[in-house]
């Protein structure tokens, strides 16, 4: 019975540092990395602005075995920052796929 009050404390323990992690905005990136170098970026026509939202380019997504085309698209903007896009970079004889991200 010890054993398990001990494991139910514990848990609680880590339930509760696991809402205080989100509070924070912690996030994990995972790495993509493709053998095959990506296609050209597609030229997409941008729609008229709209207030309070930056346009997001389109890129290609790596879905293991090929590159799939995401479509640009709005997002809320957020003050103070400004949008870095997404890109991929050549890494010795492979490509890393880095995500579009909100930088100051």
């Amino acid at each position: 019975m010890r054993a398990l009050n001990k494991l139910l404390l514990g848990a609680a323990v880590a339930i509760g540092g696991v809402g205080a992690l989100g509070s924070h905005q912690a996030f994990a990136r995972t790495v993509i990395y493709a053998d095959i170098e990506p296609p050209a970026l597609r030229v997409e026509t941008v729609p008229e602005g709209r207030p309070g939202y930056v346009w997001v380019n389109g890129y290609w997504g790596w879905g293991g075995h090929e590159y799939a085309w995401h479509k640009g698209h709005w997002v809320r903007e957020r003050h103070g920052y400004h949008w870095v896009p997404s890109r991929w970079e050549r890494e010795g004889n492979r490509w890393r796929y880095y995500d579009g991200r909100w930088d100051r």
